[in-house]
């Protein structure tokens, strides 16, 4: 009983704080559910927080830019002869980078390169998000067009065991059409059980997508239905190449590895820095003060090869993003070839399932006609009603596909 009372205790602030932007019994569209998933979803925060974390680097790389100023104060006491002495010291010193032959510009131009990169990152974050969304509403979509069709099977076969009833009470239809009526009903209803257990995993599927996994219960627009994707593929291929999130960060890492080499050259060459210092030291008595102000201008002669070795790496490092690059160019070509496929697959089979729905329709009322007429028989019944279900099924989940497909191909694309 603690551990119920706890648990209520703990998801009360998440279900409160959910309900701030879903409201009980809400009808929410796709659009609006994409909105609150880039707004709340935890990847979406931790990508902003990733760009505050970058644009700070670009910032802590230009500080070398400015003078370093430092103050420090002192007091000793010491003892000589019996006698006491007060020593207090205070300095005031100020550093400021000079010439570096350029390795604080490339180290903030580095810094930006990476900004770049972790910003075209949140935009692949957003579009996977937004897939994953799209992808989880059109599940819920169809798992419940599934409970209906399960629901009506379920209708059917009461609607049939009823006939099979009377029949038999009226001494024109044999016990056997009763108890194979039955058997439907109940396996009908088993099938409902399952249907209904998948709507409600499809809907903690989308509660998880948009980042609310406690929202309150609400409802969601169906939008399911067929709307043929006109893009052609040779179009979808080159829009693919010059908006992909994923490709403009690995770009912006080639360039920050380019500046890195140039970087680490940099190694090799001298610095020239200034300083100036004010100092002031009270000793009982006596006092000293004074001004120091110098330059240096240090030399590396030898570092153990480390610049060599830096250059190496970082080179290296360059032909593997080089590699990356191609490879997730290939990558891109194959998603939307993949996509594209599935895409005339799915359409392909939306409209054989509409037919097939159709006629096993047809097939289902001649079947239900003849039973009521006493020329049928029940197993003709059952083999028609399951038709006609499974029809109804295959076409919800060529929808599905079909719709899924259209979302790959805009995720391939790089479009939110």
């Amino acid at each position: 009983m603690r551990l119920i009372i706890a648990f209520f205790i703990l998801i009360m602030p998440l279900q409160a704080y959910a309900e701030e932007l879903v409201n009980k019994d809400d009808s929410l569209t796709l659009e609006r559910c994409i909105e609150i998933a880039l707004q709340k979803h935890p990847s979406a925060v931790a990508a902003k927080h990733t760009i505050t974390v970058n644009q700070n680097r670009v910032g802590e790389a230009m500080s070398n830019y400015y003078p370093q100023i430092s103050s420090i104060s002192g007091y000793n006491q010491y003892w000589d002869s019996g006698t006491t002495y007060d020593n207090y010291s205070t300095a005031l010193s100020l550093n400021q980078n000079i010439y570096d032959f350029g390795k604080t510009a490339s180290q903030v131009n580095i810094q930006k390169f990476n900004l770049n990169s972790v910003q075209a990152d949140f935009e692949n974050t957003s579009v996977q998000i937004i897939f994953n969304v799209r992808q989880a509403y059109y599940g819920l979509l169809e798992t419940k067009r599934n409970r209906d069709v399960a629901q009506e099977t379920v209708m059917q076969f009461d609607q049939h065991l009823k006939q099979a009833k009377g029949f038999y009470q009226a001494g024109t239809r044999a016990k056997f059409d009763v108890t194979r009526a039955e058997v439907d009903l109940s396996n009908a209803k088993l099938s409902l059980i399952k249907a209904e257990n998948a709507l409600r995993l499809a809907k903690v599927s989308l509660n998880n997508a948009i980042g609310l996994p406690y929202a309150p219960d609400y409802r969601i627009e169906d939008n399911l239905d067929f709307a043929k994707y006109a893009l052609p593929l040779e179009e979808a291929i080159e829009q693919a190449y010059n908006n992909r999130a994923d490709l403009q960060s690995l770009l912006a890492k080639k360039k920050a590895a380019e500046e890195s080499i140039e970087l680490a050259k940099k190694g090799y060459y001298p610095t020239l820095s200034g300083s100036a210092s004010y100092t002031w030291v009270n000793e009982d008595m006596s006092s000293q003060k004074g001004w120091k102000v110098g330059a240096s201008f240090t030399i590396p002669l030898f570092s153990g090869f480390l610049t060599t070795y830096q250059v190496q790496e970082y080179e290296a490092n360059l032909k593997v993003l080089n590699a990356n690059e191609e490879l997730l160019r290939q990558s891109i070509f194959l998603d939307i070839q993949q996509a594209y496929l599935n895409l005339r697959e799915a359409e392909e089979r939306i409209s054989n399932t509409q037919l097939t729905v159709k006629q096993a329709q047809e097939n289902l009322d001649l079947v239900n006609g003849r039973y009521m007429a006493g020329i049928g028989n029940p197993i003709e019944v059952t083999d028609a009603q399951v038709s006609y279900s499974n029809a109804k099924t295959a076409y919800n989940q060529a929808l599905y596909d079909y719709k899924i497909a259209q979302a790959s191909i805009v995720k391939a694309i790089g479009e939110k």
